[in-house]
């Protein structure tokens, strides 16, 4: 059905019941705005608000905040009183006011029963119960949030491709009047956003126990908003947050293609930047990167500093393989140093983010303890065997990527250089863009650099259409599968 006949219906429908219950017409037109402004907007917004009549038996949309309340004036007022007066037998008008302004004030359905001084009872969209708590202050609440006390400032290694966000990181930390907010972190998985997150969390707590230092997981973000709907304490969720002095959200890809979450992150975002609050969040790519979030968020989480986290080259390797052994010994795990030639080997054979470097080295020193400064190569190599990446092989390289994909789909490398974009060559293209961001360290931008000078965008989009395709095309899936194994030796 039309949305013109839908309203008509709805309009025809509540003349001829002679609609006057405050209640019932809030049920019907809320349900119609729901459908119109979408359920990202009428879950923070409408949802946790409830009708209310004044002393003079005024009709009050009344919502938990005053930021609840300047939205709705602005992007749903005259909406909302168009769909009321369509269904109200007494065409009254609703204003909209918040909690604060209001004090105690009854239900609208008892003024219109005339029941007024009798005890409130449950309308049909009655305000929250703050079932999900304010997030709490004070150090012990920021460790419960889910922080971990090892990834601080005096554990991370600073290096070439992380001096930049390392600076940065500790600029914020220190709550430095600074001219960017928010401040975006990015770069591939595993070398270091998290940690920084964790470490700027700990020092601003330190540094001001009386703030509140709010860090997130995106992943948790989503949840808690979701239970928080479910709950119909979204007010409460809002608050918490909204509260910061410091948000810290980490991977905020994960909210792309969820449009009530992104509606509730670019909310809290702008209240929290017109407050003078700090924002510090990551992602594995740059903002504008992050095609599936939409538009508007976008342009928000590019408006602060972004800061490149690049992966790590060999020197820093090392160096994060040397600080975690010792960490190791610290803690009584080992005994002693690597060889030199030990920790290189290791190094090498783990091509992967640090987190994988950092697993590689957990491993070591569970097997070795207290051998571990007496052990040569190849005994490290017997011992470890397959727990190492990369085994015995050389490490796999774009250029071999790309002839190996040419090879298998009867192509020359130049055609997966070239502009053609035929579907028998871009696809092939788009395939070996995500094996080299499988098995290399390469970023979008270098990836794209080596296949024609293409955009990081382009990559970006390949890469997560080879993503998508796997799991829907058997035949891509095939192919990939033969692909990894050729690659692989």
């Amino acid at each position: 059905m039309g949305s013109n006949g839908g309203w008509l219906n709805m309009v025809g429908g509540a003349q001829m019941a002679g609609m006057t219950d405050p209640d019932r017409i809030w049920t019907e037109a809320a349900g119609r705005l729901r459908g119109e402004i979408g359920e990202g907007a009428f879950s923070s917004y409408i949802a946790p608000s409830a009708v209310r009549a004044d002393g003079a038996g005024q009709l009050i949309l009344v919502t938990p905040t005053a930021y609840a309340r300047d939205w709705v004036r602005k992007n749903a007022l005259r909406r909302m009183n168009e769909l009321w007066l369509g269904l109200d037998g007494l065409s009254r008008r609703l204003e909209v006011r918040c909690r604060a302004e209001m004090g105690s004030t009854p239900p609208a359905s008892q003024v219109a029963a005339g029941r007024a001084e009798a005890p409130a009872a449950a309308t049909v969209m009655p305000m929250p119960l703050a079932t999900v708590g304010p997030v709490a202050d004070g150090a012990r609440a920021v460790r419960a949030a889910g922080l971990q006390e090892r990834l601080n400032f005096d554990s991370f290694v600073e290096g070439q491709g992380n001096a930049f966000a390392l600076a940065i990181a500790r600029q914020a930390a220190a709550w430095a009047d600074g001219h960017f907010n928010p401040i975006f972190f990015c770069g591939p998985y595993g070398y270091g956003k998290t940690h920084l997150l964790n470490a700027i969390a700990w020092e601003a707590q330190r540094l001001r126990p009386d703030a509140k230092v709010v860090y997130l997981t995106a992943e948790r973000f989503l949840s808690t908003f979701v239970r928080a709907m479910q709950d119909r304490s979204t007010a409460a969720f809002k608050e918490s947050l909204r509260g910061a002095d410091m948000l810290l959200i980490d991977d905020v890809q994960f909210v792309g293609g969820k449009a009530s979450t992104q509606d509730e992150l670019l909310a809290t975002l702008t209240c929290l930047i017109e407050d003078g609050k700090r924002i510090i969040l990551s992602a594995d790519r740059p903002p504008m990167a992050l095609t599936e979030v939409e538009p508007r968020l976008r342009s928000h989480l590019a408006s602060g500093l972004t800061c490149p986290v690049e992966p790590a080259d060999r020197a820093l390797k090392l160096a994060v393989a040397r600080n975690r052994i010792a960490a190791l010994a610290g803690l009584g795990v080992v005994s002693g140093e690597a060889r030199p030639d030990v920790l290189e080997h290791l190094v090498d054979r783990t091509p992967g983010s640090m987190r994988e470097l950092e697993g590689a080295v957990n491993t070591l020193a569970a097997v070795a303890g207290a051998r571990l400064s007496t052990l040569t190569v190849d005994e490290v190599q017997t011992l470890l065997g397959s727990a190492l990446r990369g085994g015995p092989e050389r490490r796999i390289t774009v250029d071999e990527i790309q002839k190996t994909v040419a090879e298998h789909f009867t192509l020359k490398q130049a055609d997966l250089l070239s502009e053609r974009r035929t579907r028998s060559v871009a696809r092939p293209r788009q395939i070996a863009m995500w094996l080299c961001k499988q098995h290399t360290t390469r970023s979008y931008p270098d990836i794209g650099r080596r296949f024609g000078g293409r955009d990081h965008t382009t990559v970006l989009h390949g890469v997560r259409k080879i993503e998508e395709l796997i799991a829907q095309d058997d035949q891509i899936a095939r192919d990939v599968e033969a692909l990894t194994r050729k690659l692989r030796g």
